[in-house]
Protein backbone atom coordinates (compact mmCIF):
# COMPACT_ATOMS: atom_id res chain seq x y z
CA UNK A 1 0.00 0.00 0.00
CA UNK A 2 1.00 3.61 -0.41
CA UNK A 3 2.81 4.84 2.70
CA UNK A 4 1.62 6.94 4.50
CA UNK A 5 -1.08 8.23 2.16
CA UNK A 6 -3.13 5.06 2.04
CA UNK A 7 -6.65 5.68 0.78
CA UNK A 8 -6.87 9.25 2.00
CA UNK A 9 -9.53 11.29 0.22
CA UNK A 10 -9.47 14.92 -0.75
CA UNK A 11 -12.81 16.67 -0.38
CA UNK A 12 -13.75 20.11 -1.62
CA UNK A 13 -15.83 22.41 0.58
CA UNK A 14 -19.59 22.36 0.13
CA UNK A 15 -19.72 25.89 -1.24
CA UNK A 16 -17.04 25.15 -3.84
CA UNK A 17 -18.78 21.95 -4.84
CA UNK A 18 -22.08 23.77 -5.26
CA UNK A 19 -20.46 26.38 -7.46
CA UNK A 20 -18.68 23.83 -9.61
CA UNK A 21 -21.90 21.94 -10.23
CA UNK A 22 -23.87 25.07 -11.02
CA UNK A 23 -25.76 25.05 -7.72
CA UNK A 24 -24.89 28.70 -7.14
CA UNK A 25 -23.39 31.47 -9.23
CA UNK A 26 -24.29 32.80 -12.64
CA UNK A 27 -25.21 30.93 -15.77
CA UNK A 28 -22.01 32.30 -17.30
CA UNK A 29 -19.94 30.68 -14.56
CA UNK A 30 -21.71 27.37 -15.04
CA UNK A 31 -21.08 27.65 -18.78
CA UNK A 32 -17.36 28.09 -18.16
CA UNK A 33 -17.26 24.99 -15.95
CA UNK A 34 -19.07 23.06 -18.68
CA UNK A 35 -16.07 23.59 -20.94
CA UNK A 36 -16.73 26.84 -22.76
CA UNK A 37 -14.48 29.89 -22.81
CA UNK A 38 -14.85 33.54 -21.82
CA UNK A 39 -15.33 36.07 -24.58
CA UNK A 40 -11.79 37.40 -24.21
CA UNK A 41 -10.10 34.02 -24.71
CA UNK A 42 -8.97 34.74 -28.32
CA UNK A 43 -6.74 37.52 -27.03
CA UNK A 44 -5.14 35.15 -24.53
CA UNK A 45 -4.63 32.46 -27.17
CA UNK A 46 -3.18 34.96 -29.63
CA UNK A 47 -0.65 35.94 -26.99
CA UNK A 48 0.82 32.42 -26.95
CA UNK A 49 3.63 32.23 -29.49
CA UNK A 50 5.86 29.70 -27.68
CA UNK A 51 9.08 31.72 -27.98
CA UNK A 52 11.35 28.96 -26.63
CA UNK A 53 10.28 26.36 -29.20
CA UNK A 54 13.10 24.87 -31.26
CA UNK A 55 13.35 26.90 -34.45
CA UNK A 56 11.81 29.95 -32.76
CA UNK A 57 14.18 30.21 -29.84
CA UNK A 58 17.24 32.43 -30.26
CA UNK A 59 19.32 29.47 -29.04
CA UNK A 60 20.58 27.81 -32.22
CA UNK A 61 22.76 25.05 -30.80
CA UNK A 62 20.44 22.08 -30.26
CA UNK A 63 22.16 20.69 -27.19
CA UNK A 64 22.13 24.10 -25.56
CA UNK A 65 18.48 24.49 -26.50
CA UNK A 66 17.63 21.13 -24.97
CA UNK A 67 19.26 22.16 -21.70
CA UNK A 68 17.46 25.52 -21.69
CA UNK A 69 14.08 24.05 -22.62
CA UNK A 70 14.31 21.25 -20.06
CA UNK A 71 15.32 23.75 -17.39
CA UNK A 72 12.30 25.89 -18.26
CA UNK A 73 9.98 22.88 -17.94
CA UNK A 74 11.53 21.89 -14.62
CA UNK A 75 11.12 25.43 -13.30
CA UNK A 76 7.39 25.13 -13.92
CA UNK A 77 6.97 21.74 -12.24
CA UNK A 78 6.98 23.51 -8.84
CA UNK A 79 8.31 20.31 -7.26
CA UNK A 80 11.97 20.13 -6.32
CA UNK A 81 14.20 17.48 -7.91
CA UNK A 82 14.39 14.32 -5.82
CA UNK A 83 17.75 12.98 -6.95
CA UNK A 84 19.07 12.55 -3.42
CA UNK A 85 16.12 10.50 -2.15
CA UNK A 86 17.08 6.81 -1.77
CA UNK A 87 14.70 4.47 -3.57
CA UNK A 88 15.06 1.89 -0.77
CA UNK A 89 13.02 -0.71 -2.68
CA UNK A 90 11.31 -3.68 -1.06
CA UNK A 91 10.35 -6.58 -3.31
CA UNK A 92 7.57 -9.09 -2.66
CA UNK A 93 7.56 -12.10 -4.99
CA UNK A 94 4.29 -13.06 -6.64
CA UNK A 95 3.20 -16.27 -8.36
CA UNK A 96 5.15 -17.32 -11.42
CA UNK A 97 3.62 -16.75 -14.83
CA UNK A 98 4.58 -18.62 -17.97
CA UNK A 99 7.65 -16.86 -19.34
CA UNK A 100 8.11 -14.26 -16.60
CA UNK A 101 8.11 -13.60 -12.88
CA UNK A 102 5.86 -11.15 -11.04
CA UNK A 103 6.73 -8.99 -8.04
CA UNK A 104 5.28 -6.16 -6.03
CA UNK A 105 7.80 -3.41 -5.35
CA UNK A 106 7.52 -0.57 -2.85
CA UNK A 107 9.89 2.36 -3.21
CA UNK A 108 10.36 6.07 -2.57
CA UNK A 109 10.05 8.15 -5.73
CA UNK A 110 10.12 11.31 -3.64
CA UNK A 111 10.84 12.16 -0.03
CA UNK A 112 7.12 12.48 0.67
CA UNK A 113 5.82 8.90 0.56
CA UNK A 114 6.47 5.38 -0.65
CA UNK A 115 4.64 3.96 -3.63
CA UNK A 116 3.70 0.40 -4.55
CA UNK A 117 4.04 -0.91 -8.08
CA UNK A 118 4.36 -4.09 -10.09
CA UNK A 119 7.53 -5.43 -11.67
CA UNK A 120 7.57 -8.15 -14.32
CA UNK A 121 10.82 -9.88 -15.34
CA UNK A 122 11.27 -12.33 -18.23
CA UNK A 123 12.81 -15.69 -17.49
CA UNK A 124 16.44 -15.92 -18.50
CA UNK A 125 19.83 -14.49 -17.61
CA UNK A 126 19.34 -10.87 -18.73
CA UNK A 127 20.06 -8.04 -18.72
CA UNK A 128 16.83 -7.27 -20.57
CA UNK A 129 15.38 -4.26 -22.33
CA UNK A 130 12.75 -2.60 -20.18
CA UNK A 131 9.55 -0.58 -20.39
CA UNK A 132 8.30 1.99 -17.93
CA UNK A 133 4.57 1.52 -18.43
CA UNK A 134 2.45 4.57 -17.55
CA UNK A 135 -1.27 4.18 -16.90
CA UNK A 136 -4.05 6.39 -18.21
CA UNK A 137 -6.56 8.59 -16.41
CA UNK A 138 -9.96 7.54 -17.73
CA UNK A 139 -11.80 9.04 -14.72
CA UNK A 140 -11.53 5.58 -13.15
CA UNK A 141 -9.46 5.59 -9.96
CA UNK A 142 -9.93 2.21 -8.28
CA UNK A 143 -7.28 0.79 -10.61
CA UNK A 144 -4.07 2.38 -11.83
CA UNK A 145 -1.20 -0.01 -12.51
CA UNK A 146 -3.86 -2.72 -12.80
CA UNK A 147 -5.10 -1.17 -16.04
CA UNK A 148 -1.91 -2.40 -17.71
CA UNK A 149 -0.65 -5.33 -15.63
CA UNK A 150 -2.98 -8.18 -14.67
CA UNK A 151 -3.36 -8.04 -10.86
CA UNK A 152 -2.75 -11.32 -9.07
CA UNK A 153 -3.16 -9.85 -5.59
CA UNK A 154 -6.76 -8.53 -5.59
CA UNK A 155 -9.77 -10.27 -7.17
CA UNK A 156 -11.93 -7.13 -7.00
CA UNK A 157 -9.36 -5.12 -8.89
CA UNK A 158 -8.95 -7.98 -11.36
CA UNK A 159 -12.62 -7.72 -12.29
CA UNK A 160 -12.34 -3.96 -12.83
CA UNK A 161 -9.02 -4.31 -14.64
CA UNK A 162 -10.34 -6.93 -17.05
CA UNK A 163 -13.30 -4.70 -17.91
CA UNK A 164 -10.85 -1.85 -18.61
CA UNK A 165 -8.67 -4.07 -20.79
CA UNK A 166 -11.73 -5.24 -22.70
CA UNK A 167 -12.83 -1.63 -23.31
CA UNK A 168 -9.54 -0.11 -24.43
CA UNK A 169 -6.93 -2.83 -25.05
CA UNK A 170 -8.74 -5.65 -26.91
CA UNK A 171 -8.84 -7.61 -23.66
CA UNK A 172 -5.07 -7.65 -23.30
CA UNK A 173 -2.91 -6.55 -20.39
CA UNK A 174 -0.20 -4.60 -22.17
CA UNK A 175 2.41 -5.11 -19.46
CA UNK A 176 2.02 -8.88 -19.48
CA UNK A 177 2.29 -8.90 -23.27
CA UNK A 178 5.54 -6.96 -23.07
CA UNK A 179 6.98 -9.29 -20.42
CA UNK A 180 6.20 -12.30 -22.60
CA UNK A 181 8.13 -10.57 -25.38
CA UNK A 182 11.24 -10.26 -23.21
CA UNK A 183 10.89 -6.85 -21.55
CA UNK A 184 11.20 -6.00 -17.87
CA UNK A 185 8.08 -3.98 -17.06
CA UNK A 186 7.58 -1.49 -14.23
CA UNK A 187 4.18 0.09 -13.60
CA UNK A 188 3.32 2.31 -10.62
CA UNK A 189 0.22 4.14 -9.38
CA UNK A 190 0.04 7.89 -9.90
CA UNK A 191 -1.38 9.86 -6.98
CA UNK A 192 -5.12 9.26 -6.76
CA UNK A 193 -5.26 5.79 -8.35
CA UNK A 194 -5.19 2.26 -6.97
CA UNK A 195 -3.18 2.06 -3.76
CA UNK A 196 -2.85 5.86 -3.77
CA UNK A 197 -6.59 6.50 -3.90
CA UNK A 198 -9.19 5.97 -5.05
CA UNK A 199 -9.96 9.58 -5.78
CA UNK A 200 -13.41 10.70 -6.88
CA UNK A 201 -13.69 12.64 -10.12
CA UNK A 202 -14.91 15.87 -8.50
CA UNK A 203 -12.16 15.79 -5.87
CA UNK A 204 -9.37 16.38 -8.38
CA UNK A 205 -9.84 20.13 -8.42
CA UNK A 206 -9.57 20.37 -4.63
CA UNK A 207 -6.45 18.20 -4.67
CA UNK A 208 -4.83 20.39 -7.33
CA UNK A 209 -5.81 23.54 -5.43
CA UNK A 210 -4.24 22.19 -2.25
CA UNK A 211 -0.99 21.60 -4.14
CA UNK A 212 -1.01 25.13 -5.56
CA UNK A 213 -1.71 26.62 -2.14
CA UNK A 214 1.32 24.77 -0.85
CA UNK A 215 3.49 26.23 -3.61
CA UNK A 216 3.55 22.91 -5.42
CA UNK A 217 1.82 21.17 -8.32
CA UNK A 218 -0.09 17.94 -8.87
CA UNK A 219 1.14 17.66 -12.46
CA UNK A 220 4.66 18.54 -11.35
CA UNK A 221 4.65 15.76 -8.76
CA UNK A 222 3.57 13.23 -11.36
CA UNK A 223 6.30 14.42 -13.75
CA UNK A 224 9.00 14.16 -11.07
CA UNK A 225 7.80 10.72 -9.98
CA UNK A 226 7.78 9.38 -13.54
CA UNK A 227 11.31 10.61 -14.19
CA UNK A 228 12.47 9.04 -10.93
CA UNK A 229 10.74 5.78 -11.86
CA UNK A 230 12.70 5.77 -15.12
CA UNK A 231 15.93 6.11 -13.16
CA UNK A 232 14.99 3.29 -10.82
CA UNK A 233 14.14 0.94 -13.68
CA UNK A 234 17.32 1.76 -15.59
CA UNK A 235 19.36 1.11 -12.46
CA UNK A 236 18.15 -2.45 -11.86
CA UNK A 237 20.79 -5.13 -12.42
CA UNK A 238 18.32 -7.13 -14.51
CA UNK A 239 17.88 -4.22 -16.97
CA UNK A 240 20.07 -3.07 -19.85
CA UNK A 241 20.21 0.63 -18.94
CA UNK A 242 20.75 1.60 -22.60
CA UNK A 243 17.44 0.01 -23.65
CA UNK A 244 14.70 1.51 -21.50
CA UNK A 245 11.50 2.84 -23.08
CA UNK A 246 8.46 4.71 -21.76
CA UNK A 247 5.08 3.57 -23.09
CA UNK A 248 1.61 4.89 -22.33
CA UNK A 249 -1.95 5.40 -23.52
CA UNK A 250 -4.03 8.57 -23.04
CA UNK A 251 -2.72 10.37 -19.95
CA UNK A 252 -0.07 7.65 -19.90
CA UNK A 253 0.97 8.80 -23.38
CA UNK A 254 1.37 12.35 -22.08
CA UNK A 255 3.46 10.93 -19.25
CA UNK A 256 5.58 8.88 -21.67
CA UNK A 257 6.71 11.76 -23.90
CA UNK A 258 7.07 14.05 -20.89
CA UNK A 259 9.32 11.51 -19.16
CA UNK A 260 11.44 11.16 -22.28
CA UNK A 261 11.83 14.95 -22.31
CA UNK A 262 12.86 15.11 -18.66
CA UNK A 263 14.95 11.95 -18.25
CA UNK A 264 18.00 10.76 -20.14
CA UNK A 265 17.30 7.28 -18.77
CA UNK A 266 14.61 6.87 -21.43
CA UNK A 267 16.03 5.69 -24.76
CA UNK A 268 12.70 5.69 -26.64
CA UNK A 269 9.04 6.47 -26.01
CA UNK A 270 5.72 5.34 -27.48
CA UNK A 271 2.71 7.59 -26.86
CA UNK A 272 -0.77 6.50 -27.93
CA UNK A 273 -3.61 9.05 -28.03
CA UNK A 274 -2.13 12.13 -26.38
CA UNK A 275 -0.45 14.69 -28.57
CA UNK A 276 -1.82 17.99 -29.81
CA UNK A 277 -1.15 21.67 -30.10
CA UNK A 278 -2.41 23.47 -27.01
CA UNK A 279 -4.28 26.26 -28.79
CA UNK A 280 -6.04 23.82 -31.11
CA UNK A 281 -7.15 21.71 -28.15
CA UNK A 282 -8.58 24.67 -26.24
CA UNK A 283 -11.90 24.85 -28.05
CA UNK A 284 -15.41 24.97 -26.54
CA UNK A 285 -16.49 21.67 -25.06
CA UNK A 286 -13.03 20.11 -24.88
CA UNK A 287 -12.28 18.26 -21.66
CA UNK A 288 -9.16 20.29 -21.01
CA UNK A 289 -11.35 23.34 -20.24
CA UNK A 290 -13.41 21.61 -17.57
CA UNK A 291 -10.74 21.53 -14.88
CA UNK A 292 -10.71 18.34 -12.83
CA UNK A 293 -8.72 15.80 -14.90
CA UNK A 294 -6.73 18.46 -16.74
CA UNK A 295 -4.83 19.40 -13.58
CA UNK A 296 -2.72 16.26 -13.89
CA UNK A 297 -1.34 17.67 -17.15
CA UNK A 298 -1.23 21.38 -16.35
CA UNK A 299 2.05 23.14 -15.55
CA UNK A 300 1.09 26.74 -14.71
CA UNK A 301 2.80 29.31 -16.90
CA UNK A 302 4.68 26.86 -19.13
CA UNK A 303 2.60 27.65 -22.27
CA UNK A 304 4.06 31.14 -22.23
CA UNK A 305 7.24 29.46 -23.43
CA UNK A 306 6.59 26.00 -24.91
CA UNK A 307 3.76 24.07 -26.56
CA UNK A 308 3.16 20.36 -25.90
CA UNK A 309 5.11 19.16 -28.98
CA UNK A 310 7.90 21.60 -28.09
CA UNK A 311 8.31 19.81 -24.77
CA UNK A 312 8.23 16.40 -26.45
CA UNK A 313 10.89 17.67 -28.86
CA UNK A 314 13.37 17.92 -25.99
CA UNK A 315 13.71 14.14 -26.36
CA UNK A 316 14.98 14.42 -29.95
CA UNK A 317 16.71 12.73 -31.69
CA UNK A 318 15.84 9.64 -29.66
CA UNK A 319 13.27 7.26 -31.22
CA UNK A 320 9.69 8.39 -30.53
CA UNK A 321 6.33 7.04 -31.66
CA UNK A 322 3.05 8.96 -31.62
CA UNK A 323 -0.25 7.29 -32.54
CA UNK A 324 -3.60 9.03 -32.69
CA UNK A 325 -7.12 8.02 -33.66
CA UNK A 326 -8.92 10.08 -36.30
CA UNK A 327 -12.18 9.48 -34.40
CA UNK A 328 -10.73 10.60 -31.05
CA UNK A 329 -12.92 13.52 -29.94
CA UNK A 330 -10.49 14.49 -27.16
CA UNK A 331 -7.84 15.59 -29.64
CA UNK A 332 -9.15 17.56 -32.65
CA UNK A 333 -7.53 16.73 -35.97
CA UNK A 334 -6.17 20.28 -36.36
CA UNK A 335 -4.28 19.96 -33.08
CA UNK A 336 -2.81 16.59 -34.02
CA UNK A 337 -1.64 17.96 -37.39
CA UNK A 338 -0.03 21.00 -35.78
CA UNK A 339 1.76 18.83 -33.24
CA UNK A 340 2.95 16.32 -35.82
CA UNK A 341 4.29 19.11 -38.03
CA UNK A 342 6.23 20.57 -35.11
CA UNK A 343 7.62 17.18 -34.11
CA UNK A 344 8.59 16.34 -37.66
CA UNK A 345 10.47 19.64 -37.99
CA UNK A 346 12.50 18.97 -34.83
CA UNK A 347 13.57 15.46 -35.82
CA UNK A 348 14.24 16.58 -39.39
CA UNK A 349 16.52 19.31 -38.08
CA UNK A 350 18.53 16.58 -36.35
CA UNK A 351 18.67 14.49 -39.56
CA UNK A 352 16.77 11.83 -37.62
CA UNK A 353 13.31 11.83 -39.18
CA UNK A 354 13.50 8.04 -39.55
CA UNK A 355 13.49 7.80 -35.75
CA UNK A 356 10.12 9.53 -35.51
CA UNK A 357 6.99 7.42 -36.09
CA UNK A 358 3.77 9.42 -36.57
CA UNK A 359 0.51 7.71 -37.45
CA UNK A 360 -3.18 8.55 -37.33
CA UNK A 361 -5.51 5.52 -37.46
CA UNK A 362 -8.47 6.58 -39.63
CA UNK A 363 -11.03 4.15 -38.18
CA UNK A 364 -10.12 4.35 -34.48
CA UNK A 365 -10.92 6.66 -31.59
CA UNK A 366 -9.44 6.88 -28.10
CA UNK A 367 -8.19 3.29 -27.76
CA UNK A 368 -5.02 1.19 -27.77
CA UNK A 369 -6.31 -1.97 -29.43
CA UNK A 370 -4.37 -5.09 -30.35
CA UNK A 371 -3.28 -4.02 -33.84
CA UNK A 372 -1.92 -0.74 -32.45
CA UNK A 373 -0.15 -2.66 -29.70
CA UNK A 374 1.41 -5.06 -32.18
CA UNK A 375 2.88 -2.14 -34.15
CA UNK A 376 4.24 -0.59 -30.97
CA UNK A 377 5.79 -3.90 -29.89
CA UNK A 378 7.45 -4.39 -33.28
CA UNK A 379 8.72 -0.81 -33.18
CA UNK A 380 10.19 -1.31 -29.70
CA UNK A 381 11.94 -4.49 -30.82
CA UNK A 382 13.54 -2.48 -33.63
CA UNK A 383 14.61 0.69 -31.82
CA UNK A 384 15.82 -0.72 -28.47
Amino acid sequence: MSEPLGRRTFVAGAAAAAFLTGGTGTAQAADLVAGNLPDFHPALKDGLNFPLAWGTSPVRDFRAWRRAARSKVEDHLLVAPQHGTPYAPRFTPGPQEEGYTRELVTLALTGYERVRGVLLTPHGPGPFPAVLLLHDHGATFDIGKEKLVRPWYDDTRLTSAQAWADKYFSGRFVGDELARRGYVVLCLDALGWGDRGPLAYDQQQALASNFYNLGSSLAGLMAREDARAAGFLAGLDRVDARRVAAVGFSMGAFRAWQTAALSDDIAAAASVCWMTGLKEMMVPGNNTLRGQSSYYMLHPGLPRFLDFPDVAGIAAPRPMLFFSGALDTLFPADGVRVAHDKLRAVWRSRHAEERLRLKTWPDLGHVFVDRMQDEVFTWLDRVL
